[in-house]
C-alpha cells in the first residue's frame, strides 16, 4: 500500500506544470503573445492593473516616441505578477 501511494505521489508531482510565463519583449509579436499568456495567470482583479501598466509605460519617460518598444524593454523577462507589483509601486510613488 505504501508503495502504491509513493508511486502515485511521484506521478502527480511529475504531472504538475509550472505556470510561470515570462514576457518576451524580443519582438512585437512575441510580446503580444506572451503578455496575453502571462495575463491569464493572474486573478481578474490584477488584470486591470496589468493592462494599465502596459498602456501607461510610455508616461514613465517623457518624450518617448515609441511607448510600445519601451513596454517591450521594460517588461521583458517579467511575470504578470511582477508587472502588477511594479505598476502598484509606481502608483504609490505618484501619490
Amino acid at each position: 500500500m505504501k508503495w502504491t501511494v509513493g508511486v502515485l505521489l511521484l506521478f502527480l508531482a511529475g504531472c504538475h506544470k509550472d505556470e510561470t510565463v515570462l514576457i518576451d519583449g524580443s519582438s512585437k509579436e512575441s510580446f503580444e503573445t506572451t503578455s496575453e499568456k502571462a495575463r491569464r495567470t493572474i486573478p481578474d482583479a490584477d488584470r486591470l492593473v496589468f493592462d494599465r501598466a502596459l498602456r501607461t509605460v510610455g508616461g514613465r519617460r517623457f518624450g518617448n516616441r515609441d511607448p510600445e518598444a519601451l513596454a517591450r524593454v521594460t517588461f521583458d523577462g517579467m511575470t504578470a505578477a511582477q508587472v502588477v507589483a511594479d505598476q502598484r509601486a509606481h502608483e504609490l510613488g505618484a501619490e
